[in-house]
């Protein structure tokens, strides 16, 4: 498995969408709609097809081979 880099987030819970974007693994949230709706994002090993997707703390995203993780504030 490939190096998990942390991404740490402002609040409890941030957007998949959002996410993409704060982690830098889209361009823009065009991006980021397209790679989801056509099922090449996983949330936690599976496929997620929500761009509103709520993630918290723990959770993991990959997108091309990289992976994320999110870190939230008192964790």
């Amino acid at each position: 498995m490939s190096n998990v880099e942390e991404i740490t987030i402002r609040d409890s819970m941030i957007r998949l969408g959002q996410l993409l974007k704060l982690a830098n693994l889209v361009e823009d949230g065009v991006e980021a709609a397209e790679l989801i709706k056509n099922g090449l994002v996983k949330v936690n090993g599976e496929i997620d097809d929500r761009r509103g997707r709520q993630l918290h703390n723990g959770d993991t995203v990959t997108v091309n081979g990289q992976t994320v993780k999110v870190v939230a504030p008192g964790a």
